[in-house]
């Protein structure tokens, strides 16, 4: 038989790209992605699921373009749309230094988060030491209390220490979670071996593999654990309300809420305020998803 004889076509013939009865992957993937009952289903529970979630997020952005007289008229779109509310935000009320201090403790925090935690992973992951896994549970049960629990507690000690109304306690109280501790000790016990035994065949020592192997193979977990502190630190409410009261002080959270204890028919106010400190977390949605996405995927819970 002759190469002319053999046809494309013939199930019998296989070529680079095609599957043994002849058909094409592409063409299988195609047939998959069909509007099936149960893919129309799903699609239209998320559409519906989809548009639940974003419209309090529409709502508000539109609201804050409403004069006080409407905020309460149950329209979504303003009659007049206005800046005023802006305006007022930004001059009449020290919002700028609000923001200005979230994001001094959230990104400090993000940083010396990071560098303790990722360290301590990593001993908890790859160094053989006794008692390991014993530290670990007990690190790990600390995700069972919640701040309700501890916060009288950490309140003594943080003015024991001589950190009330300072930077210092809304930065150290906030560095240790162990959520960031586990996260990241689950994907470094998913890192190859070998890696570690041929930078000790090297000569590096454990610091060394850390700084050098470890923390470049880390930036996908790190960058999502990044936003995580940051948007929690970001949001933090009930703890820079516990232990400040200079108002220089305040956090972008404490600050809106203080809007309507100082200022009469803040309604409108609020929600433009409300509207500014969701950009710095829409934005960081928006550039890290990704690694949001693949760290849970990668890092999860192996």
């Amino acid at each position: 038989m002759t190469s002319s004889d053999l046809r494309i076509d013939d199930p019998a013939v296989s070529v680079p790209g095609q599957t043994g009865d002849g058909r094409a992957p592409r063409l299988r993937r195609t047939r998959e992605r069909r509007w099936t009952r149960k893919n129309t289903i799903l699609f239209v529970v998320g559409v519906v699921v989809g548009v639940l979630a974003i419209f309090p997020l529409v709502y508000m952005v539109l609201s804050s373009f409403k004069g006080e007289s409407e905020i309460f008229s149950g329209s979504l779109l303003p009659a007049h749309w206005t800046l005023s509310n802006f305006v007022y935000v930004f001059t009449q009320v020290p919002f700028a230094r609000y923001m200005l201090n979230s994001a001094f403790v959230s990104a400090v925090v993000t940083v010396a988060a990071l560098w303790f935690h990722s360290m301590a992973a990593y001993a908890l992951a790859r160094l053989r030491l006794r008692g390991r896994e014993t530290v670990f549970l007990i690190i790990f049960s600390t995700l069972l209390v919640s701040l309700p629990v501890v916060l009288i507690p950490e309140f003594e000690i943080v003015r024991l220490l001589g950190m009330l109304d300072s930077y210092w306690g809304l930065i150290v109280p906030s560095i240790f979670n162990a959520f960031g501790i586990f996260l990241l000790r689950q994907f470094y016990m998913g890192l190859p071996d070998e890696l570690e035994e041929a930078a000790l065949v090297d000569g590096a020592g454990y610091w060394r593999i850390y700084w050098s192997v470890v923390l470049p193979l880390s930036r996908p977990i790190l960058s999502a654990l990044a936003v995580f502190f940051f948007l929690a630190n970001w949001n933090s409410f009930v703890w820079p309300l516990t232990i400040t009261s200079n108002p220089n002080l305040r956090v972008v959270q404490v600050g809106i809420a203080t809007f309507h204890q100082q200022y009469a028919s803040s309604e409108s106010y609020i929600v433009a305020a409300s509207t500014v400190a969701a950009i710095p977390t829409l934005l960081l949605f928006f550039f890290f998803q990704k690694q949001i996405t693949e760290s849970i995927k990668t890092a999860g819970f192996k």
